[in-house]
């Protein structure tokens, strides 16, 4: 019979886990914060990621199956009070589940170089919009892509709102941090990726007919910055430059929007 942990009003490991609202605790310790149940769920299923869960008692008990997951895994489950755990979450209205997790990123080379050779990955270059990354990590995630790489000085994978933008996606495809975008192209070029920039200059139309076969093949897109898109020197080291054509009026897309079109021209020209 499993007994009901006591109720802490805010112990040692709740201040503790506090501190990781900043990044360089979070960098220097290799820890992080998911926040809310969607996240906590994607992370007890991947063995070993998560440390301890803090929820409160309504939580608890709204989340029941989480908590059993949580045994089942031998994770840590700290029953809190409302007020520490707001603490835990930048949430408006915390969900009142938060799980203190390991950092899930491994170094690019090997992943690239596993056993199972990737045929979809989306490289997103000086992206510095938390939802925008987490967005384009759900894309991924949805269109059954292989890896995702934070490249250049893009935003921490770990920040909050970028973890709670990617809905628990997060968890569930492997993850690369690569400080040089440059690098992050070649890498995918030497594994054997053709490398297409998602550009609205480029020079090929991604729904154009003769565009399909370049899809079919092993693809990592290469994605810029919100406001600025890819430097001229970095979109000049891809492959091929492919545009999303633009039928109305609108000047472009959000990142996230084009992210997902993109992967998943490349999903079903794989799957065709």
């Amino acid at each position: 019979m499993t007994t009901t942990p006591p109720l802490v009003a805010g112990n040692a490991r709740v201040k503790d886990a506090r501190r990781l609202s900043r990044r360089s605790v979070r960098t220097e310790r290799r820890l992080f914060l998911a926040d809310g149940p969607k996240a906590v769920e994607g992370a007890l299923e991947l063995p070993g990621a998560v440390v301890e869960v803090f929820a409160t008692p309504e939580a608890t008990g709204t989340y029941a199956a989480l908590a059993a997951a949580a045994e089942r895994a031998q994770v840590r489950w700290t029953l809190v009070e409302d007020k520490a755990l707001a603490s835990l979450s930048d949430s408006v209205t915390p969900a009142g589940v938060v799980g203190l997790c390991r950092h899930l990123d491994r170094p690019l080379a090997d992943l690239l170089s596993g056993d199972r050779a990737a045929r979809l990955v989306a490289i997103c270059a000086d992206v510095r919009d938390p939802g925008n990354a987490g967005t384009v990590v759900r894309c991924a995630d949805a269109a059954g892509a292989d890896l995702v790489v934070l490249a250049g000085s893009s935003v921490d994978a770990y920040n909050p709102k970028t973890v709670r933008a990617s809905v628990g996606s997060l968890f569930h495809l492997p993850l690369a941090v690569e400080p040089d975008a440059a690098a992050a192209v070649r890498a995918a070029q030497d594994a054997g990726l053709v490398v297409l920039a998602a550009d609205g200059a480029g020079e090929v139309d991604l729904d154009a007919p003769a565009t399909a076969d370049l899809l079919a093949r092993p693809t990592a897109w290469l994605f810029g910055n919100e406001a600025w898109g890819l430097p001229a020197e970095l979109a000049g080291l891809a492959d091929h430059r492919v545009r999303i054509p633009i039928h109305g009026r609108a000047e472009s897309l959000n990142l996230s929007t084009a992210a997902a079109l993109c992967l998943y021209a490349s999903a079903r020209a794989h799957r065709a």
